[in-house]
């Protein structure tokens, strides 16, 4: 019950919350930083009684027999990784939109988003999984298009058509699951033989790397950073691109794994392309958001070449480099969009001599920006190398070449730090007040601070994938 409470309690509670602190507004984001707290609780003492291998059950609910459907919620340690990272990003979101305005709305929907979240981690039905994926658009679709920048209409709509209608491909992949084996639990599809393997595995693809992006489905990505609110932007690269991560690895390899094999070379190829093509954008980008945007597209198709390998090494490479990839790319999201509402400018060379001004924000976002680069001590270094190394052992020497991909980070991440926050100071940095709320600079020490914790100690995220990819052994 305590799993479906953690589930649908906050779907409920969201209008009631905003109908109540209405005329409080302050009271709503003090409810939600306390709901996420429980949810991150719950997650932590679910991941010590996981078992050493499998999924542990939670209950079936709502039972359908004559459609052999039911919400069925088990987790494993791939499970709880997303829900206990969800949780953190939930509670350091609450910090830094401590002074959002239209707080009641604000909060209410971020409660109502965080119900279904945890529901895509948890469920092992296909149908519900499809029904819990799609109702975490709405939330993020009025976050975006009622606090967004000034192209927040176009930037929502852009972003709820491209992953919707990709998500229809994907519930076509699992109608014709149902059709073909009679059964919704992805436990025993797995058992089943399928009529159309192929086509199903590229219905699932296509829905998985819209979300994440990869390329060619990247381009909803910038735009719905740009125009989203920062801490929004957080929950966009930190959870919703996790979930085409977190989809692949649940349903393409662990699901189908001959398929996968079949197209593991499409797959690295396709990260490949995402990591240099994004990466290049970058290079010559000159708005601080959307430089970080491609960034976190070119990181993410290195994701898709961690999963391609469809190794132990290769995937415990993915889990780590999605977990390093959240705590790396939210700071700079953050900072850049609170540059922008000090300097009232989105663009590099109009800033400059930020480091004189507002010593604290820069220090953490140089931080940043070295681990997005694969400095030694920090996540990014041990996210890239061991992506690379696994990329080898299963391809060869040549893939390698991935390596340059730091090279191509390296020059946006230095030009933007050379730019921004060194040289002149720039006259609309100088006549600019760089104050920040207590929250805000908690919320950036803690991201500091997990950034290098989990770079130089990354055996805790690694012991996880032990659990996590124990069905290895099945494939």
């Amino acid at each position: 019950m305590l799993a479906l409470l953690i589930v649908f309690l906050p779907i409920f509670l969201a209008a009631p919350v905003y109908f109540i602190t209405r005329k409080n507004q302050g009271a709503a984001k003090y409810i939600a930083l306390t709901w996420f707290a429980v949810q991150l609780l719950i997650s932590l003492s679910w991941y010590g009684s996981l078992p050493e291998s499998g999924f542990m059950e939670l209950g079936s609910f709502l039972s359908i027999p004559q459609f052999s459907f039911e919400l069925t919620l088990r987790i494993d340690a791939l499970s709880v990784a997303m829900l206990v990272l969800t949780s953190v990003l939930l509670i350091l979101v609450t910090m830094t939109s401590w002074e959002e305005k239209s707080q009641a709305a604000y909060f209410s929907l971020l409660l109502l988003f965080s119900g279904p979240i945890f529901g895509v981690f948890m469920t092992t039905n296909v149908l519900w999984f499809f029904m819990f994926w799609e109702l975490t658009l709405v939330p993020m679709f009025f976050l975006i298009g009622f606090w967004g920048g000034e192209r927040r209409i176009y930037a929502a709509v852009k972003f709820f058509l491209y992953t919707h209608v990709a998500s229809m491909l994907m519930y076509v992949g699992f109608f014709l699951l149902y059709k073909q084996t009679g059964y919704w639990d992805i436990t025993l599809i797995k058992e089943a033989s399928l009529a159309t393997p192929v086509l199903i595995w590229w219905l699932m693809f296509v829905g998985f790397a819209a979300k994440l992006p990869a390329f060619p489905f990247h381009t909803w990505l910038p735009d719905a950073h740009v125009e989203a609110p920062s801490p929004i932007s957080v929950l966009l690269a930190g959870v919703l691109l996790k979930m085409g991560a977190y989809g692949l690895i649940r349903f393409t390899v662990q699901m189908m794994p001959e398929a996968t094999k079949q197209f593991a070379m499409w797959m690295l190829m396709i990260g490949l392309t995402t990591v240099v093509f994004a990466g290049m954008l970058a290079i010559y980008e000159r708005h601080v958001k959307k430089m970080v945007a491609y960034s976190s597209i070119s990181h993410m198709g290195m994701v898709v070449v961690a999963i391609s390998t469809m190794t132990y090494d290769g995937l415990s490479a993915a889990l780590y480099e999605m977990i390093g990839h959240a705590l790396v790319i939210s700071p700079l999201f953050l900072i850049a969009g609170w540059l922008h509402h000090r300097t009232h400018t989105w663009y590099l060379d109009e800033m400059g001599g930020i480091m004189k001004k507002a010593p604290y924000i820069s220090a953490i976002f140089i931080l940043a920006g070295m681990a997005a680069l694969g400095l030694p001590g920090t996540m990014g270094f041990v996210g890239e190398l061991t992506i690379i190394v696994s990329a080898v052992k299963s391809f060869g020497w040549w893939i390698a070449i991935i390596a340059a991909a730091g090279l191509i980070t390296a020059g946006y991440i230095i030009w933007a730090v050379r730019r921004s926050i060194h040289g002149e100071m720039s006259q609309i940095v100088e006549r600019s007040s760089f104050g920040m709320s207590t929250p805000e600079k908690a919320a950036l020490t803690i991201f500091a601070t997990l950034i290098v914790y989990f770079g130089i100690a990354p055996q805790a995220i690694f012991d996880l994938a032990n659990k996590a990819f124990s069905f290895l052994g099945g494939i």
